[in-house]
């Protein structure tokens, strides 16, 4: 029998199997976000934090569930140069991903902030396979994100949307038009930063998330605790790296106690969980794919 052949890099098949990876890529992101632990105010391994209708198994359910939305993302980012058509046509998919994970979830909102920002950035990774640095990822992402999808709703009512309106700020829509920079200014370099301190893993992401919570205007915070609670949360970020982060014994004492007061508001930093996705998602990407494509 005649030994298959690896496809030739340019190749139809070679394609997919990229944008297969990048998508399971994703799915790793989405799952080792809910899985670190312990995130203030935020779904994790051992509890539901301020969510009632939210669980570990249930957000892993949804992330899987949403593999071939991100599949077809990639996808289309190898296949289409057109922008606006690409961005007409990455938003058709998101909506029919968004539609397939409510199903899948009975009604429940998992990962819809996550089918934008990542949705923005696997078709941006997909689109130059030879160029997977962070910056430049997030830099095409941007460029899609301010292409206009004419056939995108004009309101949605979404409750992000409804907290850019009530408080003037410019949500997720602005983050990825501005190419992510709590995820490359922020996160990124916070994530490295605390590596390089020889930091566990777990608390140096858990130190890229609260630096994120620290300095973001994040909408799912406003839209239940409005900007008096936007503000408390953010200091009681700053606080906690401040006394040594997660990963120090002072830092663990006042990132409990800043989930507790984030529990006693039922309050959960749901955009910064978002944005750290992305930053787990962006962080190996041009060393793993350089490597083997």
């Amino acid at each position: 029998m005649r030994a298959q052949s690896n496809p030739e890099p340019g190749s139809i098949a070679a394609k997919k199997t990229v944008a297969e990876r990048l998508a399971d890529r994703v799915v790793l992101a989405l799952i080792d976000e809910v899985t670190l632990t312990p995130k203030p105010g935020l779904v994790d391994l051992r509890s539901r934090g301020a969510h009632h209708d939210l669980n570990w198994s249930l957000m892993c359910h949804s992330a899987w569930v949403l593999h071939s939305t991100f599949h077809a993302m990639a996808v289309a980012g190898q296949t289409i140069t057109e922008p606006y058509l690409l961005r007409e046509q990455i938003g058709r998919i998101g909506r029919e991903g968004e539609a397939r994970m409510m199903a899948a979830t009975g009604g429940v909102n998992t990962h819809r902030g996550a089918i934008w920002a990542l949705g923005l950035l696997v078709t941006a990774a997909a689109q130059d396979e030879t160029a997977l640095t962070a910056s430049a990822v997030a830099s095409r992402a941007a460029l899609l994100a301010r292409c206009q999808d004419q056939f995108a709703p004009v309101v949605t009512g979404n409750k992000g949307e409804l907290a850019c309106q009530a408080y003037g700020v410019g949500g997720a829509r602005a983050q990825a038009q501005a190419g992510f920079p709590h995820v490359i200014e922020v996160a990124l370099p916070c994530l490295r930063f605390w590596r390089s301190r020889g930091e566990a893993e777990d608390a140096a992401r858990l130190n890229a998330l609260l630096a994120i919570i620290a300095e973001l205007d994040d909408t799912c915070v406003l839209s239940r605790g409005g900007s008096d609670a936007l503000a408390a949360i953010q200091a009681g970020a700053q606080n906690v790296l401040r006394r040594g982060g997660a990963g120090s014994p002072e830092g663990k004492a006042r990132l409990q106690g800043f989930e507790d007061a984030l529990l006693r508001r039922h309050i959960s930093p749901g955009g910064a969980a978002d944005l750290l996705a992305a930053a787990l998602f962006l962080d190996p990407l041009e060393k793993e794919f350089t490597v083997s494509i």
